[in-house]
Parts: structure tokens; C-alpha cells; sequence
């Protein structure tokens, strides 16, 4: 039955919250069984109900969220990422249902505990499912109708439940919306792109359903087929097109909200413009948001992200005229980093229509590299390189897992990538003499030639810097082709990677082909290639979009920037280096020790962001870094991580000087919050995905080690997304602890957790200690730095205010500490309150000790009191909070 394509004007939804980690995907519900009524604590009460429905040969697990009576009301189903369940989306659908939506969540086949094998959104499988949920909505009174047995509903979702939602709205026309966030349009051109086998991602794929065994028969036969062949067959790619919204691109005519990821190698943003395009042709209103993460991690711009769809849904369900659903084009932007606080600038650039991916196209003048630098010829267009046997090694590009990080470290200016001599073609422009933003995908013509079979290449843009030192790889993206011999020897236009990026004036564009790359499949037989340019690169630059002013800046990747720059200096120990001042064998034994360090803000000739600080760590110390906003410690630790530059002093880790890449920082790790981890795999998973990317042998991870440091337990085993934010962030500090290093350094480890979880994270870091090592941590929560570390350093505008041990520190005041054997129980707290003397007595938060205000009475006299009242004591000693030591120590600075 079709649907009029005028029907687009009749819909709209409203959903403003919080969206849980955008690859963590989102859920919805249905229902038929017993029903259990449940409320929260929000206004107005949301209600939910679970029930097993019976369809389509399976038993689907739904919820059903409604709230505020009986009147008619808007639906929407959310539907959750490939190896998730309808848990993972209830916040999602707590939120939309108090916005004044009937709400849906559901497990899918195979997932949660639905039954049936996964199908892969198969026509008859899950795409009927959702049919069966609409048919569910058509019967309940509170949902309002467009004619009997239609239901007004949208339908949203991440990765996998996106791909449903574009299905659903090609299959049943009773779906009025959409809003498919990081998801595919065609399954077989995103793992097998090309004909090109995306094997890691596939085998990623996989095992996050539950193994082979969990899938459809078909399914599994065709994806062992293709690993052991390494190449795809018809067969396999006409399998995964039938089961993408692709093979209903004629169908889908609603109002169609597409986000999509820059930092996603799964599925890049080539496949959102397909998307886009092909219901642009239907006649439905579409709007494109390239947002800053995706399924390689980094921000997933959760609020913001929320409230567009919010807005989509209220334009196009509730048919609020006045809802704002934003431009036709967003893309998220960042514009460098503030070099005093390590503060991320981002900013959205937009343009009323979707501009596509070749718009505003600009050619740039490619040559054949000069010098031959990294293997390739000196000058010359024709350049010959090797596909090594077995493909190894092979290059390195998005590595999923920790790729999240990398492509934020790329939108920062940060360098990482690996192409082996010998394996590769290199083309470079002159430098820019203005600077150019690419927003799209640059083509460009080449002659290919293999001395054998099929040439597979991967095609990556990197911006060079002036000097030639560094070279970075724009959302760590490569595209791949199989170039047959069909087609050798004649130009052939090479699409490549779709991004946005600013390349400065005085840098070059570098063009490279690669016989290899870490996240595909290469022919195993030993081949030469031969490859010439056919004209320019030409480069996209859309110039209809418009960047904004610049937003509040986000905190963001400093510190982890240094453990994924420490796997770089690893894997890269041939590159340069700068020169290192020799060691001091007096300090071989000292974590740590700062001298005279200085740096200026940016631009500026007197002002200091870092003045003159000094301090020194030894071991087993756990040391507080604390100062007020702009204080220089986010600096401070940038330096320490070589991420930059002092403009005077020295730091040095166990006598060695820091310069970026230094050896010595393989003896340190670190730790901010915003960990990226792929959600699919469990924690033990991602943790040996992480090690195995730094190239070090697999026995010096101590990942068993820093794991029971660390304190998880069997959560190991489980997959990371259903870990709690507290567990998270232990599984971060214990890929900060990999390797066991000797110095771990902790920026706001206790950021978004609960009073349970912060204890915990303390006493993580003690035990770290105990062993003799030594911690560094940075926090805004005087009372737990009061209780976790041995010793501060307190910075004021960039100058040391006073270092030394906290009981130094705090031990003045008319307050006393006592700590206890045990818990101190309440009505004992309230005894040594009323003792005579005692102005107050307030108990420590674990329990075990009190905080007594002397008024008259002395401590011996207390200590007798407590003795006679059984408090068990443990030792009494002076003491003042360290927010009022803290306070008075800035605002002497100050003065």
C-alpha cells in the first residue's frame, strides 16, 4: 500500500533529554503479556510497562512509557544498537514519554531476552517486528490516529536500531518520522566497501551479536565465506543489500532528521549522504547533521543531539508549526585547543540546504613526492610500491576501539598514523598559500597498474605541517578500492574518505596509496604496483556553510592524547626526535621533579599561563594538584605529557628530560575523563585491543594486574556498554594503568560519579600506590583529595601557592581528627557532640572517624571521653578542611 507523499506534512515529535553514548545505540517497546506498572520521581510521573508480545514466531521483550492520563498523544519507538537491548534506551524513553509521547522500546531478535536469531533487519525479521509494535500502538487510546489502525509515530534509534527506523518508514507507511542516528544505508558498501573486505569491523560485528551461532544460517555461512577468502562474492554483497533501507530508497518518503558521525570508519558520512539524497528525491523534508563522534567514539554531543530530534519530532508529529528543527546542514567543528587549559574549541557551522559531499569543488596541483621521503621515489608522477606477503605489515589508520580517540586527536592537530616504506605512493601538493576547509570528499584521477590480479589500494589525505614534521590524518579515514584488471592501465576517479577540516595556509595536502591497511583485507599474494596521476586532487569546500561564533570550550582528550601519543613514540622509534638533554643519574629514583617551568599564553609576550613552578614527586606519593579555574595545572600536565612545549624550565621523569615522544613516557600513564571504549566488547576486550595498538609484547600489559587493581571483578567479562558511569571509569584508569607504569597521572577521575563510586575510585588509587608507585591527580573535590592523597602541590595564576604533605597543610585549627577501627554509628556521633567542651562532631564520609570542633575542652581530655564512650579509636591529630586551608592559601596569592 502506498503512502501519499503529501502525508510528511501531518507529523511531528518532541524529545528533549539525555541520549546514553550514541554508539551504545537507543530502544523501543511494545507489549503483550503480564504488564508491571512503574513510576520514577520525575514530573509529571512516567509509567512503564513490560510484557512479552508473541509475533512473527518469536517472543519480543517490550516497555511501554506514557505518562499524563488518557488523551491522545503521539508515538515513537526507539530501537537500540547491534548487541544491546531495550535496557540500554530506557532513560531515552522516560524522557520522550514526559515530553507527551506514547513510548516503545523493544529487545530485537536475538538480543536481550528476545528470541529467534539475528537476521540482520531482514524484511520478515525485524523490519515485521516493528510492523507487529505499530499494529500494538493502533489499538491503545491514549495514542492518537490518523485513521483507524494508523498511529502518528516516529521512529529513532542508533547504528543497527537507525538502520530499522529507515526500514520501517519503507515498509509499513504508517510511519510518519525518522531520525536514524550513525547508522548505514547500504550494509554491503560499509563492510564491503568496494569489494574491499572491512574485516575488523566485520569480525567486531560478529562477536558483539554473540558469535556466529546467534545468526540467521545464511548469515554466518556468508560471513565465514568471505573471512576465510578475504573478498567478498555477489552473493554476500546481494545478502546485506536486501537487508538495508538501500533496497527501499523509493519508499521512504517521511521527514527524515539523518546524524552521522565524523568519527566513524563503520559508517562514514558517505553513507548519511546517500541517505539523504535518495529521500530528498521522494519529496520529504530532510535535514543532515554531521556530528563530532560515532562508532570510532569521541563526542557524542548527547543534549544537543537530543533536543534536534526533539524538535524534528514535535515539527513532524505534533505539527508544533513553530518548532525550530534547525538548518539543512550542521556539521560540528573544532577549532583547536586553547594552550593554557587543553580546552577543545567547538563550534557548528551550517548552511540552510544539504550541500552534498563534491560541493564547491577546488583542484590542487599534486607531484610525486621530492626527497623520497618514507618510501616514496624522489620527484617523477610514476611511482612504483610493493604489497608485502600476507599484507604485513600492514598500515594503520582507524584502529576500532581506540580509533575514537585518534580521530579527535586528528581534529586537534595531532598526528597519528603508520605507512610502511616500500608500500606506498606518495603525491604532495605546494604549500597553501591560504587556508582551505574541506567539507566533503576529494576526488581524484589515477593509472593504476598491478603486475598481477586485482590492485587493492587505500586512498587518505593527510595535512602536512610547514616544516614536514608532522603529518595528520583527518578522522583517521582511508578509503579503500579494488581496482580489477579490467579497469588498470585507463583513469579511474578514486572517491576519498568524506570529511571536514581545516588545512592552514603554509600546509600541504599529501595524497597517499597504500597497499595495506590494519582494518581490511589485502591480497595475501606478493604484488607491485605501479600508479600515476591523471590531474589534480580536487578538494570540496562547500562554501554555502557558515561557521559560528566560537561556544564555550569542552573539556576534553589532554591527557588521553598522551597515551595514544606514547603508543605513537612506540610504534614510531625510527622517527625524528628533538634533542634530549642526558639523564641525571641523581634523579634515576624520582618520578618526578619540575624546575623553573615556564610557559607564556599563546601570543603573548608577558603573560604566563605557568610561571616559574617547582615541585618534586617521589614515589609511593599520591600528590593533589589543585588551583582554581585558570590556575596553569591542565598546562602544567600537558608539558609533564609532552604534549607541549615549556618555554623555559626543565621537567624531568626518573632523571630523564620530557620532549615529545621521550622514551621515558612509556613509564607513565594517564588518565581524563571521556574514555572512549568500544561498547560491543567487554572490558577485558577493549583493554587487549587497546595494548595490542601500542605494538609492546602482550606480557608487559599486566592487564590482569591493573585489572584487580582496578576492582571489577566478573563485570570483565560483560560488554562495556552495560557498565555503570563508576565502572567505566575504572575500566579507563586500568588502560591507564596497561603496563603497569611507574608514574599515573588522574585528571578529574571522580567527574560524574556518585559518593559510592568515589570512594571507590579512591581507594584505586591508594592501592596503585601502595606498590610503590606513585599518582598524580587532578581534582576539584577538596574532601577527596583531603582523604586519597599524601601530599599538594596548590598553583594560583600559574605559580606554586605551597607544596607539601596535606596534614602540613591542613594541621592547624581548633578541629581534630579521629579515625577509627570501625564505623562510628550515628547515636555515638550525637554522645561525642554532647560532650562537655565540644562545640561539634561530624562523622567522616566512609564512617570511620569523626571531625570534632574543640570549644573549651582539650584533645586529652576528648581522648578520655572517648575511651570511656568504647569509640574505637585509632589516632587523634589536628586538623582543618582542606577547603579552608585551600581558600586561605589562594587568597593570600591573591592579595
Amino acid at each position: 500500500m502506498e503512502k501519499p507523499t503529501s502525508r510528511w506534512r501531518h507529523r511531528l515529535p518532541r524529545t528533549p533529554g539525555r541520549w546514553a553514548a550514541v554508539v551504545a545505540a537507543l530502544a523501543v517497546l511494545a507489549g503483550a503479556g503480564t504488564w508491571t506498572a512503574v513510576a520514577d520521581d520525575s514530573e509529571p510521573p512516567v509509567h512503564r510497562t513490560d510484557r512479552m508480545m508473541k509475533m512473527n514466531g518469536v517472543s519480543v521483550d517490550t516497555s511501554y512509557f506514557t505518562s499524563g492520563g488518557t488523551q491522545p498523544r503521539p508515538a515513537v519507538l526507539i530501537g537500540h544498537g547491534f548487541g544491546g537491548s531495550k535496557d540500554e534506551v530506557r532513560a531515552q524513553a522516560e524522557q520522550l514519554a514526559a515530553d507527551g509521547y506514547a513510548v516503545m522500546t523493544w529487545s530485537a531478535r536475538g538480543f536481550g531476552r528476545t528470541s529467534g536469531e539475528i537476521t540482520l533487519n531482514a524484511p520478515d525479521g525485524e523490519v515485521k517486528d516493528v510492523s507487529g509494535l505499530i499494529d500494538w500502538l493502533a489499538q491503545r487510546p491514549e495514542v492518537e490516529q490518523d485513521a483507524k489502525g494508523d498511529p502518528r509515530v516516529g521512529v529513532t534509534g542508533a547504528s543497527y536500531g537507525g538502520a530499522v527506523s529507515l526500514l520501517a518508514a519503507g515498509y509499513d507507511d504508517r510511519v510518519d518520522a525518522v531520525a536514524p542516528v550513525i547508522s548505514y544505508w547500504n550494509l554491503a558498501d560499509a563492510l564491503f566497501p568496494d569489494g574491499v573486505f572491512k574485516k575488523l569491523w566485520a569480525g567486531i560485528f560478529v562477536s558483539s551479536g554473540g558469535g556466529c551461532e546467534k545468526f540467521e544460517k545464511q548469515l554466518c555461512e556468508m560471513y565465514e565465506r568471505v573471512a576465510v577468502s578475504g573478498e567478498p562474492d555477489a552473493a554476500a554483497r546481494a545478502l546485506l543489500t536486501e537487508r538495508s533501507p538501500e533496497a527501499v530508497a523509493d519508499r521512504i518518503d517521511v521527514p527524515a532528521l539523518i546524524l552521522q558521525g565524523q568519527s566513524d570508519s563503520l559508517f562514514p558520512l558517505g553513507q548519511a549522504d546517500a541517505m539523504a539524497e535518495a529521500i530528498k528525491a521522494n519529496g520529504a523534508p530532510v535535514s543532515v547533521d554531521w556530528i563530532a563522534g560515532g562508532h570510532d567514539g569521541g563526542d557524542d554531543e548527547g543534549d544537543r543531539v537530543e533536543g534536534r530530534v526533539g524538535d524534528w519530532f514535535d515539527r513532524y508529529l505534533k505539527e508544533d508549526e513553530g518548532a525550530d528543527t534547525g538548518p539543512g546542514f550542521r556539521v560540528t567543528r573544532t577549532g583547536g585547543v586553547d594552550s593554557t587549559d587543553g580546552a577543545a574549541l567547538k563550534r557548528g557551522a551550517s548552511s540552510d540546504t544539504y550541500p552534498g559531499l563534491t560541493s564547491g569543488g577546488k583542484k590542487i596541483t599534486l607531484a610525486g613526492a621530492s626527497g623520497g621521503g618514507q618510501g616514496a621515489p624522489a620527484g617523477g608522477g610514476t611511482q612504483t610500491f610493493r604489497n608485502p606477503a600476507g599484507a604485513n605489515p600492514p598500515s594503520i589508520s582507524a584502529v576500532p576501539g581506540i580509533g575514537g580517540g585518534l580521530s579527535q586527536l586528528s581534529s586537534l592537530g595531532v598526528g597519528f598514523s603508520l605507512d610502511f616504506p616500500g608500500q606506498y605512493a606518495r603525491f604532495d601538493s605546494a604549500p597553501l598559500d591560504r587556508a582551505v576547509h574541506v567539507t566533503g570528499s576529494p576526488t581524484v584521477r589515477v593509472n593504476v597498474k598491478a603486475d598481477q590480479g586485482d590492485a587493492v589500494l587505500f586512498g587518505k589525505v593527510y595535512d602536512v605541517s610547514p616544516d614536514g614534521k608532522q603529518q595528520v590524518l583527518p578522522s583517521q579515514l582511508v578509503s579503500p578500492y579494488r581496482i580489477t584488471p579490467e579497469e588498470q592501465g585507463k583513469p579511474v576517479e578514486l572517491t576519498l574518505p568524506a570529511v571536514d577540516h581545516e588545512v592552514d595556509a603554509g600546509h600541504r595536502l599529501r595524497l597517499v596509496l597504500s597497499a595495506t591497511d590494519l582494518a581490511y583485507a589485502s591480497p595475501a599474494e606478493p604484488a607491485t604496483y605501479t600508479v600515476s596521476l591523471d590531474g589534480a586532487l580536487t578538494v570540496p569546500t562547500a562554501p554555502a556553510v557558515k561557521t559560528a561564533a566560537v561556544t564555550t570550550p569542552w573539556w576534553t582528550w589532554g591527557l588521553p592524547a598522551a597515551a595514544l601519543v606514547v603508543a605513537a613514540a612506540l610504534l614510531l622509534t625510527a622517527r625524528r626526535r628533538t634533542a634530549t638533554p642526558a639523564p641525571d643519574p641523581a634523579l634515576t629514583g624520582v618520578p618526578l621533579q619540575i624546575t623553573g617551568l615556564s610557559k607564556k599564553y599563546a601570543k603573548s609576550a608577558d603573560r604566563y599561563a605557568v610561571r616559574d613552578l617547582g615541585f618534586r614527586v617521589e614515589q609511593g606519593q599520591v600528590l593533589g594538584l589543585l588551583g582554581p579555574n585558570g590556575a596553569g595545572k591542565t598546562t602544567t600536565l600537558r608539558m609533564l605529557m609532552g604534549l607541549i612545549t615549556p618555554d623555559a624550565g626543565e621537567i624531568r621523569v626518573f632523571g630523564h628530560a620530557i620532549r615529545p615522544g621521550a622514551p621515558v613516557l612509556s613509564r607513565v600513564g594517564s588518565f581524563v575523563e571521556g574514555a572512549g571504549f568500544l561498547p560491543h566488547l567487554s572490558g577485558r576486550s577493549n583493554l587487549e585491543l587497546y595494548w595490542q595498538a601500542t605494538g609492546r609484547p602482550a606480557e608487559d600489559a599486566h592487564i590482569d594486574e591493573a585489572l584487580e587493581i582496578a576492582g571489577l571483578g566478573d563485570a570483565l567479562a560483560r560488554a562495556v556498554r552495560t557498565y555503570s558511569q563508576g565502572m567505566r571509569q575504572r575500566l579507563a584508569i586500568a588502560q591507564a594503568m596497561l603496563g603497569m607504569p611507574d608514574l599515573l597521572i588522574l585528571d578529574e577521575p571522580t567527574n560524574g560519579l556518585d559518593p559510592p563510586q568515589i570512594r571507590e575510585m579512591r581507594d584505586v588509587m591508594i592501592r596503585y600506590a601502595a606498590g610503590g608507585r606513585t599518582v598524580i591527580v587532578s581534582s576539584h573535590l577538596l574532601s577527596e583529595v583531603e582523604q586519597s592523597c599524601t601530599h599538594l602541590v596548590v598553583m594560583d595564576r600559574g605559580q606554586l601557592v605551597q607544596a607539601g604533605p596535606v596534614a602540613e597543610i591542613t594541621g592547624s585549627g581548633d578541629t581534630l581528627l579521629v579515625t577509627t577501627d570501625a564505623e562510628v554509628a550515628e547515636p555515638l556521633v550525637d554522645k561525642v557532640a554532647a560532650l562537655p567542651g565540644i562545640g561539634s562532631a561530624v562523622r567522616l564520609d566512609d564512617g570511620h572517624g569523626l571531625l570534632v570542633r574543640l570549644d573549651g575542652a582539650t584533645a586529652a581530655q576528648l581522648v578520655s571521653d572517648l575511651v570511656r564512650l568504647d569509640v574505637p579509636v585509632t589516632g587523634v591529630g589536628p586538623h582543618r578542611r582542606l577547603e579552608d586551608a585551600f581558600l586561605t592559601l589562594i587568597s593570600q596569592g591573591s592579595a
